[in-house]
């Protein structure tokens, strides 16, 4: 896998690897025949980007309670300091306040902001949440939660996580931290407030937060594990912290190629097939590699999208035009998705639906397909029908609380309105695959180890959920209507009338 290769050096968002990589995926998209669909004609749309760089060894960290005592956090140890979504805060020194799980929902009967004076404080939130509110809902309130606390007055937000629900070792987080992050350079399309405090503390020393209060992380982390209803309180601290800050300004390109339609009518409407270049760079080495290649992350759903070029193109035209995208900047926080799904190389009117590709793991043979948000639009269904005609089925998201469709880049085209589906692998609980998911989480994800010499692929079973793929996005694009949201969504709050199926 030529995109994988050590030779681009992981593909971070702005380097010389990751342009090398885009150089070869428009060298694909050429000899596959797609026309340009970026900008100005070429296979390009550029993205403006800003970096950010905490120097934790200049930067301090320290809780301060009402009679004076200190207890130091240790920055880029105890506590990793966000460095995507806007521009970090030289100082900060505000009250801490505990607000159970951070979510806004009073449609749903359950509003931690409620009653609670957020001015001017620090929110401080475990993850989680109550089991009667459905997961998707959980998760795209959480991705706006820095928004709301920061229009609630609220000047920054620290996130504890249970030691159960760690995805991602806390040391290989501390070291992927240390090579900061980015954010879109526009303002205007960042749901971060700039000079927001934003963390994320070590399970470890989260219990330091409740010294001296009536409350325990250990009880708290145990209630969020059983998604139990959550206390707030004031916690007996400030925060005070100073932040030294490097940025600098960039751009990287998302790359956009277009097979017409052949219907008079509906060829001007568009059906996107995506996946993200970008991984996470050279960073501390690990057993002695420090590329982190993103083998399967994401370069096995790049090739995915690549081969569905080939095989569409070399089929029969559809009615539809299919765009195929590979963005950029999805580990920064789905920016290079962010930016197309709010100022497309089309017009967004013409976008209809997006199937995204994203860490496929083709590590057990393919007998069925996870499509996330299979529920949420009739794409499901049309889902359902091509996996039935396979010999496939669709089972159901076994790791729900991951919320894994707000988090990955068919989300950007959710929240401009248009209904989208996640395709990997399907796997269900306790099954020998999903020992297989857990394993290469814990020891693969985001680490050199996601190379293209890693143990267990399976290169013919890719090629399955490939051809599932190519089939269900041909019937998407011959189909006589437009996907829509099913009114019972909760996506559908971000689409347009006729994106709502009745």
């Amino acid at each position: 896998m030529e995109i994988a290769s050590d030779a681009n050096e992981g593909r971070r968002t702005g380097s010389a690897g990751h342009l090398r990589a885009a150089d070869y995926v428009e060298r694909r998209f050429r000899e596959i025949g797609l026309a340009p669909a970026g900008e100005r004609g070429s296979f390009r749309q550029q993205v403006p980007l800003e970096e950010q760089i905490v120097d934790y060894a200049a930067s301090s960290i320290e809780l301060v309670g009402a009679n004076g005592t200190r207890v130091p956090i240790a920055p880029g140890s105890d506590m990793i300091v966000a460095a995507w979504g806007a521009p970090r805060p030289a100082a900060v020194d505000a009250p801490l306040v505990f607000l159970g799980y951070g979510l806004h929902l009073p449609e749903q009967g359950h509003d931690d902001f409620a009653g609670v004076d957020l001015r001017g404080k620090i929110a401080v939130v475990i993850a989680g949440g109550p089991a009667t509110i459905p997961a998707p809902i959980k998760a795209s309130n959480r991705r706006e939660r820095a928004r709301l606390l920061g229009e609630a007055g609220a000047v920054g937000l620290i996130t504890l996580t249970p030691p159960g629900q760690i995805e991602i070792p806390w040391e290989r987080q501390v070291l992927l931290a240390r090579q900061g992050d980015m954010y879109l350079a526009d303002a205007a399309l960042r749901d971060t407030p700039d000079d927001f405090f934003l963390a994320s503390l070590d399970p470890a020393a989260s219990e330091r937060f409740f010294a001296d209060s009536s409350h325990s992380f250990a009880a708290l982390a145990a209630a969020s594990d059983a998604s139990a209803r959550m206390p707030g309180f004031a916690l007996p601290f400030r925060l005070k912290a100073r932040l030294v800050t490097h940025r600098r300004r960039l751009t990287s390109p998302n790359l956009v190629a277009r097979l017409e339609g052949t219907d008079p009518g509906l060829g001007k409407e568009h059906v996107v097939v995506s996946a993200h270049l970008d991984h996470v760079g050279i960073g501390p080495a690990i057993n002695g590699d420090g590329i982190y290649n993103g083998a399967l992350d994401d370069g096995s759903g790049v090739a995915s999208v690549l081969d569905l070029a080939r095989v569409l193109s070399a089929g029969p035209r559809p009615r539809r035009s299919i765009l195929f995208l590979i963005v950029t900047a999805e580990e920064a926080g789905l920016l290079g998705s962010t930016y197309f799904a709010r100022r497309p190389t089309i017009s967004p009117k013409d976008l209809v639906a997006d199937l995204n590709f994203d860490t496929l793991l083709p590590l057990w043979p393919l007998t069925s397909i996870l499509a996330q948000g299979d529920q949420e639009s009739s794409l499901g269904d049309a889902a359902r029908a091509v996996a039935a005609r396979r010999g496939l089925t669709l089972v159901p998201d076994p790791l729900p609380n991951r919320n894994s469709f707000v988090r990955t880049d068919q989300y950007s085209f959710v929240r401009a309105g248009i209904p989208a589906l996640a395709l990997k692998f399907g796997f269900t609980a306790g099954s020998e695959a999903f020992r297989l998911e857990h394993d290469w989480r814990a020891n693969r994800y985001h680490a050199p180890s996601d190379d293209i010499h890693q143990p267990g692929v399976l290169p013919a079973e890719a090629i399955r959920l490939d051809d599932y793929a190519a089939e269900l996005t041909a019937d998407i694009a011959n189909a006589p209507s437009r996907p829509a949201w099913r009114d019972d969504s909760v996506f559908r709050r971000f689409a347009a009338p006729e994106q709502i199926r009745q």
